[in-house]
């Protein structure tokens, strides 16, 4: 058995170190037949990281209540595998959270025992990062991402413009009300980020959801389109500069 953990590691390492076949956006993977706490600490003890990987679908429980949607109790697609700690954290260092899990990534399968064979690429969508307290990478799960599939997804918002903001030039703050945005996205359309642009943003403006644009195909996950995403709150109103 510790033949086969050593080929493992051997075969995720070799293809990392091939400069011809060097990608830290494909993750690297070979297949993991067997699970249990003992495996997966022998595992992380070659440098090596346990995932997981699935299709999710999703269902609506209330029509009139789109937040309703949640993941279905059937499972299917279930694949056990094996990463390679210093690629996914190099991969973290260029990408970074919370851009990771709205990013989706190619997924290479190599057969295991030392071959270079590729089994297959497919898409994929991290969905959780597990750590210890002092924050090392435990496992990975993964949900597949082939073009058609709709999975439920958490873009982060990333605010522009700031630097011509009226509103912030008169002494106003920037209320960042939220992070982040729920939508059920295709896979092909699913964005790393949102931008939303607060340059033209005065005192007491603010955006709201229905503001914000996406790719048309993605559907916002809120009860209220309306409510604000960002707001240019007065600090001290002896403060604010004239207009």
């Amino acid at each position: 058995m510790s033949k086969w953990w050593r080929a493992s590691a051997s075969v995720l390492r070799s293809s990392l170190e091939t400069p011809s076949r060097r990608s830290y956006h494909t993750i690297q993977a070979v297949p993991r037949e067997i699970s249990g706490h003992r495996i997966a600490v022998r595992e992380r003890a070659l440098g090596l990281v346990p995932a997981v990987v699935f299709s999710q679908s999703y269902v609506l429980k209330n029509p009139n209540d789109p937040t309703s949607v949640a993941a279905s109790t059937s499972v299917s697609q279930k694949l056990l595998l094996t990463t390679e700690r210093k690629q996914i954290k190099a991969i973290l260092k260029d990408v970074d959270l919370p851009f990771f899990c709205s990013t989706t990534f190619p997924l290479q399968i190599r057969a295991g025992s030392g071959s270079s064979t590729i089994l297959e690429t497919k898409k994929v969508l991290p969905i959780k990062i597990h750590r210890d307290e002092e924050g090392k990478i435990l496992n990975l799960v993964f949900v597949w991402a082939e073009d058609g599939t709709k999975l439920k997804v958490d873009i982060p918002i990333v605010y522009k413009g700031e630097d011509v903001c009226p509103g912030l030039k008169k002494g106003g703050r920037l209320s960042r009300i939220r992070t982040s945005l729920k939508y059920m996205c295709p896979a092909e359309h699913i964005p790393a980020k949102i931008e939303v642009d607060v340059s033209k943003l005065d005192i007491g403006d603010s955006v709201s959801m229905h503001d914000v644009g996406v790719h048309p195909s993605l559907k916002l996950l809120s009860k209220n389109e309306m409510l604000p995403v960002c707001k240019i709150m007065a600090t001290n109103i002896e403060n604010i500069k004239d207009t």
